[in-house]
């Protein structure tokens, strides 16, 4: 098992290599990160020139990429302003950690920017995530064992309604109801904006109340999506020999389910787990959009507008990673729900 772990350790760092100059090269022509740092006004010209050098803008891109990835020797910074780049210190590179700079937090690198995030999204990602398999997992077992019952039809309606609903009109459904409806009703209504009140402070009572609609708009769909999958795996899986074999030997009911058929079934929907897993780090574009919730998605959309180069690379490559690692997690998985796999 450790001689496989390596292996795709090892396999993973031209991988990352290759995503790494593939994710820059777009980044550097989905737009111009001169184009907004003058803030409403046009930069103007000479600052323009002066920035061009100072960020190596004016160097070939396999130059630019290559001083991203290994750093240089010294920085183009124009300390005088006379339009002249002198040299000072020395950037590290990727490869010994320094993202760079950002550039619009001005005195801030790129993974400061990006830590200062990660624990809104894992705080709003982890529960979402669990509510989810909790969910998911109940309902398809329970539409498998009572197939094309009334049960199951209403289950499958519901599930097929919540896929094909768009998460952005789900959660201004939700804004509607329980935010302003319920106001307006006198009920106790759901906070729809932000992370706390600043009025009563960033206390534990009013993150989880500002937390509700935004974990209810993520499970919402994935617990639709995963519960037909359980379902289905879980239809194949019974009707297998093995099944009848332990019915018959006089294993209990919950038994079989829970310890035969379900741990075969659970195989197709440990990839799908593994693949979210991943992007957890990568919050939820849309949900985090709406709901004003400071993190990860949130913060890459704000610095893909303003052409943030330091702060979206290292938001991509910390998704990749994070992908890598989970794969590498996920197979694992595989060895221990299945004996017959073995990575030796």
């Amino acid at each position: 098992m450790s001689r496989y772990i390596i292996r795709r350790l090892l396999q993973a760092i031209p991988l990352l290599l290759i995503v790494s100059i593939i994710l820059f090269a777009l980044t550097m022509n989905l737009g111009d990160p001169l184009a907004t740092m003058g803030g409403r006004r046009a930069t103007r010209p000479a600052d323009r020139e002066r920035l061009t050098r100072q960020l190596g803008l004016d160097q070939p891109m396999y130059k630019q990429y290559l001083y991203w990835l290994i750093g240089n020797d010294w920085e183009r910074i124009d300390l005088d302003g006379d339009g002249e780049a002198e040299t000072q210190g020395t950037r590290q590179g990727v490869l010994r950690g320094d993202f760079g700079n950002s550039m619009m937090k001005r005195g801030q690198t790129a993974w400061e920017v990006i830590w200062e995030r990660v624990p809104n999204t894992l705080l709003l990602m982890i529960p979402a995530e669990i509510i989810i398999i909790t969910f998911a997992l109940l309902i398809g077992i329970y539409s498998a064992l009572r197939q094309y019952s009334a049960a199951d039809h209403v289950i499958t309606a519901l599930s097929f309604i919540g896929y094909s609903t768009p998460i952005f009109f789900f959660a201004l459904i939700s804004i509607y109801l329980f935010s302003v409806n319920f106001k307006r009703w006198g009920l106790p209504s759901l906070p729809a904006v932000g992370m706390f009140d600043p009025q009563v402070g960033k206390t534990t009572g009013q993150v989880a109340l500002h937390m509700i609609l935004p974990v209810l708009t993520i499970s919402f769909v994935s617990i639709a999506a995963y519960s037909r999958y359980i379902r289905s795996t879980m239809l194949e899986v019974m009707n297998q020999d093995y099944i009848r074999t332990a019915r018959a030997k006089g294993l209990h009911g919950r038994y079989v389910i829970f310890v035969h058929a379900l741990r075969n079934a659970s195989l197709p929907i440990v990839t799908l787990i593994g693949l979210d897993l991943a992007l957890l780090l990568g919050g939820a574009l849309v949900t985090e959009r709406i709901f004003a919730w400071p993190g990860m998605g949130r913060l890459f959309l704000d610095h893909m507008q303003r052409m943030d180069v330091p702060v979206i690379m290292g938001i991509l490559m910390l998704l990749s990673l994070s992908v890598i690692v989970f794969q590498i997690i996920t197979d694992l998985t595989y060895a221990v729900l299945d004996p017959r796999i073995r990575y030796e």
